[in-house]
């Protein structure tokens, strides 16, 4: 049987897939083509990312297909119900990129925290001419130990950013609607384990009592923060969005940076991806990454072999 992975897959992922039996093409078909070209190859197993989407149009159209896996957490790039509704299996990895969108959260707060987006681009610039002003601008840094990290939606990924904060000294406090507490393990090089349990508290609490705020909820019809919940903030916090485009007003947030209610924020996915607003990639209050939460080597090979394992396992 033949497997396209029309977004990639790692080498780890590939291998083992060949190992069970399997073709794996990783050609990357234009959106448009796709439908003629899983029908002339005969594809069985279709697997993507979050550029290729699967919509009812594909599905009907491609009778051979048995399998569509997502390589990564949301789905909202495929039609499931639909897709399971005609017979189909569809599959993800939801924690395989856990870590690596943790992360990245961080190294954007860390970032923040300590100007590092700007100086990073200052220094070549002025480095040299400017030193001592530079320096006396990027000056009144934040540490992270010690300050509460607010979570919003505490499901995998939000717990995997969770562990993180606690393990960089901070207080953590939680929202989600579905979840009323969770029991955090923390391991250590060594061996040791340390144990938290964390009751979720209401979204208005986590709001006012947070110094830094981190979304990790799936794609919705409304959002998760607009006026109304930067309004609840603490003046001066830093707020990061390693979710999804329009779970996060970005309106709302510029006005929020230029009231001086936000000191910065971190946006790794857009409302209008792959264009972001211009206003967003010019504001220097941002820090910015192109939606590469999961692009970890480590998270690629483990979605690419948790993919293996549960293709080979529903397919023989």
């Amino acid at each position: 049987m033949k497997v396209l992975a029309n977004d990639g897959i790692s080498q780890t992922g590939k291998e083992a897939l060949e190992k069970g039996g399997y073709e794996v093409i990783t050609t990357t078909v234009a959106q448009e083509q796709l439908i003629n070209y899983i029908n002339e190859k005969d594809i069985s197993v279709l697997l993507v990312r979050s550029a290729t989407t699967v919509r009812k149009d594909l599905i009907d159209a491609c009778p051979s297909l048995k399998i569509i896996g997502r390589g990564g957490v949301g789905m909202d790039n495929i039609d499931v119900e639909y897709a399971k509704s005609k017979g189909l299996k569809v599959i993800n990895t939801p924690a395989s990129s856990s870590h690596s969108v943790a992360e990245l959260v961080f190294g954007h707060f860390y970032g923040l925290a300590r100007f590092l987006h700007n100086s990073n681009r200052d220094m070549p610039l002025e480095g040299d001419s400017n030193f001592g002003k530079l320096k006396k601008a990027y000056a009144n840094g934040t540490e992270l130990k010690g300050k509460t990290l607010g979570v919003l939606g505490f499901g995998r990924i939000g717990q995997a950013t969770a562990k993180v904060a606690l393990g960089a000294g901070m207080k953590v406090i939680a929202f989600d609607p579905f979840i009323e507490k969770a029991n955090l393990e923390l391991e250590f090089f060594d061996g040791q384990k340390v144990n938290f349990e964390i009751k979720t508290i209401s979204k208005k609490d986590v709001l006012k009592q947070a110094d830094f705020i981190t979304l990790h909820v799936p794609a919705q019809k409304e959002y998760v923060i607009g006026k109304a919940e930067f309004d609840m903030m603490k003046d001066g916090v830093i707020i990061a969005n390693a979710a999804r485009g329009g779970v996060l007003d970005e309106i709302a947030l510029v006005k929020a940076i230029e009231s001086g209610k936000v000191a910065g924020a971190a946006l790794d996915v857009f409302e209008k991806e792959p264009k972001p607003e211009i206003q967003l990639l010019m504001n220097a209050s941002l820090s910015l990454t192109p939606h590469i939460g999961a692009a970890t080597n480590e998270a690629q090979d483990r979605i690419g072999t948790e993919l293996a394992e549960q293709i080979i396992s529903i397919l023989g």
